[in-house]
Protein backbone atom coordinates (compact mmCIF):
# COMPACT_ATOMS: atom_id res chain seq x y z
CA UNK A 1 0.00 0.00 0.00
CA UNK A 2 0.68 3.54 -1.08
CA UNK A 3 1.93 6.16 1.86
CA UNK A 4 0.48 9.37 1.35
CA UNK A 5 1.77 10.92 4.40
CA UNK A 6 3.70 13.99 3.67
CA UNK A 7 7.45 14.11 3.12
CA UNK A 8 9.64 16.27 6.09
CA UNK A 9 11.43 18.56 4.72
CA UNK A 10 14.58 20.42 6.40
CA UNK A 11 17.28 23.34 5.36
CA UNK A 12 19.57 23.41 7.56
CA UNK A 13 22.21 26.81 7.25
CA UNK A 14 24.41 27.71 10.05
CA UNK A 15 21.87 30.43 11.46
CA UNK A 16 18.44 29.00 10.33
CA UNK A 17 16.91 25.51 10.39
CA UNK A 18 13.58 25.49 8.15
CA UNK A 19 11.47 22.86 8.35
CA UNK A 20 8.28 22.18 5.60
CA UNK A 21 6.08 19.20 3.98
CA UNK A 22 6.22 18.08 1.28
CA UNK A 23 3.50 16.07 -1.28
CA UNK A 24 5.70 14.19 -3.29
CA UNK A 25 3.17 13.22 -6.44
CA UNK A 26 1.72 17.14 -6.24
CA UNK A 27 3.21 19.17 -9.60
CA UNK A 28 4.06 21.60 -6.99
CA UNK A 29 5.55 19.44 -4.26
CA UNK A 30 6.48 22.21 -1.40
CA UNK A 31 3.35 22.83 0.64
CA UNK A 32 4.27 26.62 1.35
CA UNK A 33 1.59 26.86 4.08
CA UNK A 34 3.41 24.88 6.64
CA UNK A 35 7.02 26.55 6.43
CA UNK A 36 8.84 27.39 9.88
CA UNK A 37 11.61 28.43 10.80
CA UNK A 38 13.81 28.32 13.75
CA UNK A 39 17.56 29.57 15.10
CA UNK A 40 19.45 26.79 15.52
CA UNK A 41 21.10 27.40 18.92
CA UNK A 42 17.76 26.58 20.07
CA UNK A 43 18.33 22.92 19.52
CA UNK A 44 21.14 20.79 20.94
CA UNK A 45 20.74 18.50 17.21
CA UNK A 46 18.24 18.38 14.02
CA UNK A 47 16.70 15.57 15.63
CA UNK A 48 15.29 17.80 18.39
CA UNK A 49 14.58 20.11 16.06
CA UNK A 50 12.87 18.37 13.65
CA UNK A 51 10.85 16.62 16.33
CA UNK A 52 9.71 19.80 17.68
CA UNK A 53 8.45 20.78 14.38
CA UNK A 54 6.30 17.94 13.70
CA UNK A 55 5.08 18.05 17.37
CA UNK A 56 3.63 21.73 16.44
CA UNK A 57 2.34 20.59 13.21
CA UNK A 58 0.67 17.50 14.56
CA UNK A 59 1.59 15.52 11.63
CA UNK A 60 3.37 11.85 11.45
CA UNK A 61 5.77 11.31 8.50
CA UNK A 62 7.27 8.12 7.46
CA UNK A 63 10.24 10.02 5.19
CA UNK A 64 12.30 12.57 5.28
CA UNK A 65 14.97 14.72 3.09
CA UNK A 66 17.00 17.19 5.12
CA UNK A 67 19.21 19.73 3.19
CA UNK A 68 22.64 20.51 5.14
CA UNK A 69 25.35 23.27 4.74
CA UNK A 70 28.01 20.94 4.68
CA UNK A 71 29.76 17.95 2.92
CA UNK A 72 27.49 14.95 3.37
CA UNK A 73 30.10 12.01 3.68
CA UNK A 74 27.55 9.06 3.30
CA UNK A 75 25.49 8.71 6.15
CA UNK A 76 26.76 11.33 8.14
CA UNK A 77 27.69 15.42 7.73
CA UNK A 78 28.40 18.34 9.42
CA UNK A 79 27.20 21.77 9.41
CA UNK A 80 30.12 23.96 8.10
CA UNK A 81 29.18 26.88 10.58
CA UNK A 82 27.52 25.36 13.53
CA UNK A 83 28.61 22.63 15.56
CA UNK A 84 25.62 20.04 14.67
CA UNK A 85 26.83 16.55 13.65
CA UNK A 86 23.99 14.96 11.93
CA UNK A 87 23.46 11.09 11.47
CA UNK A 88 21.26 9.44 8.96
CA UNK A 89 20.27 6.38 10.88
CA UNK A 90 20.49 8.28 14.31
CA UNK A 91 18.06 10.75 12.39
CA UNK A 92 15.55 7.45 11.31
CA UNK A 93 16.14 6.29 14.84
CA UNK A 94 14.82 9.46 17.06
CA UNK A 95 12.49 10.84 14.35
CA UNK A 96 10.83 6.81 13.68
CA UNK A 97 11.50 7.48 9.88
CA UNK A 98 11.65 4.77 7.23
CA UNK A 99 13.86 6.38 5.27
CA UNK A 100 16.09 9.45 5.43
CA UNK A 101 17.84 11.36 2.91
CA UNK A 102 21.14 14.16 3.22
CA UNK A 103 21.62 16.07 0.95
CA UNK A 104 24.25 19.61 0.71
CA UNK A 105 22.07 22.35 0.84
CA UNK A 106 23.21 23.45 -2.58
CA UNK A 107 22.36 20.21 -3.98
CA UNK A 108 18.82 21.35 -2.97
CA UNK A 109 18.82 25.01 -3.94
CA UNK A 110 20.38 23.83 -7.47
CA UNK A 111 17.00 21.01 -7.56
CA UNK A 112 15.15 24.04 -6.98
CA UNK A 113 15.86 25.68 -10.03
CA UNK A 114 13.50 23.70 -12.45
CA UNK A 115 10.53 24.62 -10.31
CA UNK A 116 10.96 28.83 -10.24
CA UNK A 117 8.76 30.83 -11.79
CA UNK A 118 8.73 34.16 -13.73
CA UNK A 119 8.30 35.60 -10.18
CA UNK A 120 10.78 34.27 -7.89
CA UNK A 121 13.70 35.60 -10.21
CA UNK A 122 15.24 38.76 -10.65
CA UNK A 123 17.81 39.77 -13.63
CA UNK A 124 20.59 41.01 -12.24
CA UNK A 125 22.25 42.45 -15.50
CA UNK A 126 23.13 40.62 -18.72
CA UNK A 127 20.56 38.42 -20.65
CA UNK A 128 17.22 37.27 -19.08
CA UNK A 129 16.67 33.87 -18.17
CA UNK A 130 14.09 31.38 -19.84
CA UNK A 131 12.84 28.76 -18.14
CA UNK A 132 11.36 25.85 -20.31
CA UNK A 133 8.00 25.54 -21.22
CA UNK A 134 6.15 22.58 -18.93
CA UNK A 135 6.89 19.39 -21.06
CA UNK A 136 9.91 20.35 -22.72
CA UNK A 137 13.51 20.15 -21.14
CA UNK A 138 16.48 20.56 -22.95
CA UNK A 139 20.06 19.63 -21.78
CA UNK A 140 20.81 22.25 -19.37
CA UNK A 141 23.84 23.10 -17.35
CA UNK A 142 23.62 25.97 -14.37
CA UNK A 143 25.78 27.06 -11.87
CA UNK A 144 24.35 27.78 -8.21
CA UNK A 145 26.34 30.56 -5.99
CA UNK A 146 25.12 32.00 -2.77
CA UNK A 147 26.47 34.35 -0.24
CA UNK A 148 24.63 33.55 3.72
CA UNK A 149 26.27 33.10 6.62
CA UNK A 150 28.86 31.04 4.78
CA UNK A 151 28.86 30.84 0.39
CA UNK A 152 27.55 27.67 -0.94
CA UNK A 153 28.14 26.48 -4.58
CA UNK A 154 26.63 23.88 -6.50
CA UNK A 155 25.26 23.27 -10.03
CA UNK A 156 22.65 21.37 -12.09
CA UNK A 157 23.24 19.46 -15.00
CA UNK A 158 19.90 18.52 -16.78
CA UNK A 159 20.65 15.37 -18.89
CA UNK A 160 17.85 13.93 -21.11
CA UNK A 161 14.88 14.76 -18.76
CA UNK A 162 16.69 14.42 -15.54
CA UNK A 163 18.33 16.77 -13.20
CA UNK A 164 21.42 15.98 -11.67
CA UNK A 165 22.62 18.28 -9.01
CA UNK A 166 26.24 18.92 -8.35
CA UNK A 167 27.44 19.18 -4.22
CA UNK A 168 30.53 21.26 -4.18
CA UNK A 169 32.30 23.25 -1.17
CA UNK A 170 33.23 25.68 -3.86
CA UNK A 171 33.14 28.25 -0.98
CA UNK A 172 36.03 27.12 0.36
CA UNK A 173 38.53 27.75 -2.87
CA UNK A 174 41.47 30.46 -2.04
CA UNK A 175 40.38 33.68 -2.92
CA UNK A 176 41.73 35.70 -5.84
CA UNK A 177 42.23 39.28 -5.35
CA UNK A 178 41.46 40.80 -8.62
CA UNK A 179 42.53 44.43 -7.74
CA UNK A 180 45.64 46.20 -5.83
CA UNK A 181 42.81 47.60 -3.38
CA UNK A 182 41.50 43.60 -2.81
CA UNK A 183 45.40 42.65 -2.49
CA UNK A 184 45.60 44.95 0.59
CA UNK A 185 42.36 42.87 2.14
CA UNK A 186 44.48 39.85 1.19
CA UNK A 187 47.22 41.09 2.82
CA UNK A 188 45.14 41.92 6.19
CA UNK A 189 42.66 38.81 6.22
CA UNK A 190 45.79 36.46 6.00
CA UNK A 191 47.17 38.15 9.06
CA UNK A 192 44.06 36.91 10.66
CA UNK A 193 43.00 33.86 8.71
CA UNK A 194 46.31 32.25 7.26
CA UNK A 195 44.54 30.68 4.29
CA UNK A 196 42.02 33.27 3.08
CA UNK A 197 38.64 31.54 1.01
CA UNK A 198 36.32 32.86 -1.25
CA UNK A 199 33.80 32.29 1.80
CA UNK A 200 36.23 34.93 4.02
CA UNK A 201 34.64 37.37 2.01
CA UNK A 202 31.54 36.50 0.36
CA UNK A 203 28.82 35.37 3.44
CA UNK A 204 27.52 37.84 6.28
CA UNK A 205 30.68 38.01 8.23
CA UNK A 206 32.46 38.34 5.00
CA UNK A 207 31.15 41.56 4.36
CA UNK A 208 31.89 42.24 7.96
CA UNK A 209 35.58 40.92 7.15
CA UNK A 210 36.00 43.43 4.09
CA UNK A 211 34.89 46.50 6.26
CA UNK A 212 37.63 45.64 8.97
CA UNK A 213 39.98 45.32 6.49
CA UNK A 214 39.13 48.75 4.96
CA UNK A 215 39.15 50.11 8.43
CA UNK A 216 42.88 48.42 9.36
CA UNK A 217 44.22 49.65 6.11
CA UNK A 218 43.15 53.60 7.12
CA UNK A 219 44.81 52.67 10.39
CA UNK A 220 41.50 52.88 12.07
CA UNK A 221 39.21 50.59 14.31
CA UNK A 222 35.19 50.33 13.28
CA UNK A 223 34.69 48.46 16.45
CA UNK A 224 32.11 45.88 16.38
CA UNK A 225 30.18 45.44 13.78
CA UNK A 226 27.79 43.43 11.89
CA UNK A 227 26.59 42.84 8.60
CA UNK A 228 23.48 44.39 8.65
CA UNK A 229 25.21 47.63 10.26
CA UNK A 230 27.12 47.46 7.47
CA UNK A 231 24.27 47.64 4.88
CA UNK A 232 22.29 50.18 6.61
CA UNK A 233 25.50 52.25 6.95
CA UNK A 234 26.38 52.30 3.33
CA UNK A 235 22.10 53.03 3.19
CA UNK A 236 23.10 56.17 4.74
CA UNK A 237 25.75 56.99 3.08
CA UNK A 238 28.81 56.17 5.27
CA UNK A 239 32.02 56.05 2.83
CA UNK A 240 33.50 53.17 4.68
CA UNK A 241 30.53 50.63 4.19
CA UNK A 242 29.88 51.92 1.10
CA UNK A 243 33.06 50.61 -0.42
CA UNK A 244 32.61 47.50 1.45
CA UNK A 245 29.15 46.81 -0.07
CA UNK A 246 30.76 47.45 -3.43
CA UNK A 247 33.69 45.24 -2.86
CA UNK A 248 31.86 42.65 -1.68
CA UNK A 249 29.19 42.79 -4.79
CA UNK A 250 32.66 42.69 -7.65
CA UNK A 251 34.46 40.02 -5.52
CA UNK A 252 31.22 38.14 -5.67
CA UNK A 253 30.58 38.96 -9.64
CA UNK A 254 34.06 37.79 -10.21
CA UNK A 255 34.00 34.54 -7.89
CA UNK A 256 30.63 33.45 -10.14
CA UNK A 257 32.04 34.02 -13.48
CA UNK A 258 34.71 32.11 -12.01
CA UNK A 259 32.34 29.13 -10.88
CA UNK A 260 30.35 29.58 -14.70
CA UNK A 261 33.92 29.16 -15.79
CA UNK A 262 35.01 26.10 -14.12
CA UNK A 263 31.49 24.10 -14.38
CA UNK A 264 30.39 25.25 -18.12
CA UNK A 265 27.11 26.49 -16.91
CA UNK A 266 26.62 28.87 -19.98
CA UNK A 267 22.86 28.38 -19.22
CA UNK A 268 22.76 30.66 -16.46
CA UNK A 269 23.78 31.44 -12.96
CA UNK A 270 21.14 31.73 -10.03
CA UNK A 271 22.33 34.08 -6.84
CA UNK A 272 20.57 32.53 -3.75
CA UNK A 273 20.96 32.82 -0.20
CA UNK A 274 19.59 35.09 2.40
CA UNK A 275 21.50 38.17 1.42
CA UNK A 276 20.75 38.28 -2.35
CA UNK A 277 17.17 39.72 -1.65
CA UNK A 278 18.45 42.54 0.29
CA UNK A 279 21.67 43.76 -1.67
CA UNK A 280 19.52 43.26 -4.85
CA UNK A 281 19.65 46.81 -5.65
CA UNK A 282 23.79 47.28 -4.33
CA UNK A 283 24.37 44.25 -6.87
CA UNK A 284 22.53 45.70 -9.83
CA UNK A 285 24.12 49.06 -9.41
CA UNK A 286 27.75 47.91 -8.59
CA UNK A 287 30.67 46.42 -10.35
CA UNK A 288 29.37 42.96 -10.14
CA UNK A 289 28.08 42.45 -13.64
CA UNK A 290 31.37 44.06 -14.80
CA UNK A 291 33.46 41.62 -13.12
CA UNK A 292 31.64 38.68 -13.44
CA UNK A 293 31.89 39.18 -17.29
CA UNK A 294 35.71 40.61 -17.14
CA UNK A 295 37.08 36.75 -18.04
CA UNK A 296 39.67 37.87 -21.00
CA UNK A 297 39.05 35.87 -24.01
CA UNK A 298 35.57 34.53 -22.93
CA UNK A 299 34.07 38.14 -21.95
CA UNK A 300 32.21 37.78 -25.15
CA UNK A 301 30.78 34.39 -24.33
CA UNK A 302 30.33 35.94 -20.54
CA UNK A 303 28.06 38.50 -21.55
CA UNK A 304 25.71 36.10 -22.98
CA UNK A 305 25.24 34.17 -19.55
CA UNK A 306 21.96 35.29 -17.12
CA UNK A 307 22.96 36.11 -13.79
CA UNK A 308 19.73 35.46 -11.64
CA UNK A 309 18.48 36.16 -8.10
CA UNK A 310 16.68 34.25 -6.61
CA UNK A 311 13.94 35.63 -4.61
CA UNK A 312 11.95 32.69 -3.40
CA UNK A 313 12.20 33.16 0.13
CA UNK A 314 12.15 29.13 0.63
CA UNK A 315 14.56 28.04 -2.14
CA UNK A 316 16.11 25.47 0.15
CA UNK A 317 13.18 23.65 0.93
CA UNK A 318 11.60 24.19 -2.77
CA UNK A 319 14.80 22.10 -3.85
CA UNK A 320 14.19 19.53 -1.17
CA UNK A 321 11.04 18.85 -2.34
CA UNK A 322 12.05 18.30 -5.55
CA UNK A 323 14.40 15.86 -4.15
CA UNK A 324 11.23 14.37 -2.50
CA UNK A 325 9.61 13.63 -5.57
CA UNK A 326 12.69 12.40 -7.13
CA UNK A 327 12.91 10.07 -4.35
CA UNK A 328 9.56 9.30 -3.21
CA UNK A 329 7.38 10.51 -6.26
CA UNK A 330 8.39 8.18 -8.89
CA UNK A 331 8.95 10.69 -10.96
CA UNK A 332 11.72 13.12 -12.04
CA UNK A 333 11.64 16.98 -10.97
Amino acid sequence: MTDTRPVLLADIGGTNARFALAQPDAPMPLLADTVERYPVVEFPSLADAARHYLTQAGVSVSNGVFAVAGRVDGDHARITNHPWVISRPRLCSHLGLDDAMLANDFAAQSMAIPLLGPDDVATVGGTTWQPDPPGLRRDRTYAVIGPGTGLGVGGLLVRDGHCHPLETEGGHVSFPPGTPEELRILDVLSRQFGRVSNERLVCGPGLVNIHHALAEIAGEDPGPVQPRDVTARAAEGDRRATRAVDIFCAVFGAIAGDVVLTLGAWDGVFLTGGLVPHMLDALRHSGFRQRFEHKGRFSSNMAQVPSMAVLHPNAGLLGAAALARQRYGGSTP
